[in-house]
């Protein structure tokens, strides 16, 4: 059974730094992608940054050179080290896992089953 938990948000200066992490219990590495989603209110869920079943990683414009996606295969852990924040980059911060081995960073290549989401953690970047 795939469980997703993440945790590492809070509060931040715009400027300052926050990594988050996502405990991935059941996901097996060779077979699924996984990755980081933002979602502020009234708006749908934007893909931040992925890691997909070979190991390539991609972002989005809007945080390129200032997020790194990384993945710790032996414990399972996904982390998002996110540096230089913008008040912009304000939101619900969602670890998302997907039984495919190509994505990008488009939500419809992540709602299809299997698909899994956790329940997010809050970061904000106050200017």
């Amino acid at each position: 059974q795939v469980q997703l938990l993440e945790s590492g948000g809070g509060s931040v200066q715009a400027g300052g730094s926050l990594r988050l992490s996502c405990a991935a219990s059941g996901v097996t590495s060779g077979l699924y992608s996984v990755g980081w989603f933002r979602r502020v209110l009234g708006y749908d869920r934007e893909g931040v940054a992925a890691i997909d079943s070979d190991g390539t990683t991609m972002y989005a414009d809007s945080v390129k050179g200032r997020f790194t996606i990384s993945r710790d295969y032996a414990n399972n852990i996904l982390y998002l080290q996110m540096d230089s924040l913008k008040p912009e980059d304000t939101a619900m911060y969602y670890c998302a896992a997907v039984r495919a081995a190509r994505v990008s960073l488009g939500l419809d290549d992540w709602v299809s089953p299997p698909n899994y989401w956790g329940r997010g953690t809050q970061v904000t970047v106050s200017s």
